[in-house]
């Protein structure tokens, strides 16, 4: 295939420069639980009972270019332990899920939602890939993801894009 090199290039310079903004962003990944069983109620209290989702502090950074999008926002979860497995979106054509270290940032397929606790996702931590927009994303759109746990099904947040250097809870 011709330009298959020229679009590799481009896709790997756009994945080197959202990992420079997602790892610059500086803030720590930040869960309510360790992920761990057992604890102080004992092993069963820990993961037992369904899960109780909801979706706080979603928001998407406008993209540069309008190309490849980071997102970030918060599960809290009031009831028994799940697994956030998947995460896709009728306005984009991939929705990834990775994790970032200092040095790195990997993949992963799914993600522990500890019972009585939180999974966040922040500058810096655990994010999301958005690839593959259907138009070119501005201030004020929204971008739906549907999250697909393990346990609960799936659930359909609208996640706002925002100005590039937004914080929740800042003004």
């Amino acid at each position: 295939m011709a330009g298959n090199g020229t679009h590799r290039f481009r896709r790997t310079a756009l994945t080197g420069a959202v990992l420079a903004t997602v790892l610059g962003g500086g803030a720590i990944l930040a869960a309510c639980g360790t992920g761990g069983q057992g604890g102080q109620s004992g092993p069963s209290a820990a993961g037992s009972g369904p899960a109780r989702l909801s979706v706080a502090d979603s928001y998407i950074p406008l993209p540069p270019a309008g190309g490849m999008a980071a997102g970030y926002l918060t599960v809290r979860n009031d009831g028994g332990r799940d697994e956030l497995v998947k995460v896709t979106s009728p306005g984009a054509e991939s929705v990834t899920m990775h994790r970032s270290t200092p040095s790195s940032m990997e993949q992963v397929d799914s993600l522990d939602v500890p019972a009585h606790g939180a999974l966040q996702f922040a500058r810096g931590g655990t994010h999301l890939m958005i690839m593959g927009w259907q138009k070119a994303p501005a201030l004020g759109d929204e971008l739906e993801l549907d999250l697909t746990f393990a346990k609960s099904g799936t659930i359909a947040v609208k996640v706002p894009v925002k100005e590039l250097t937004y914080r929740p809870g800042q003004s």
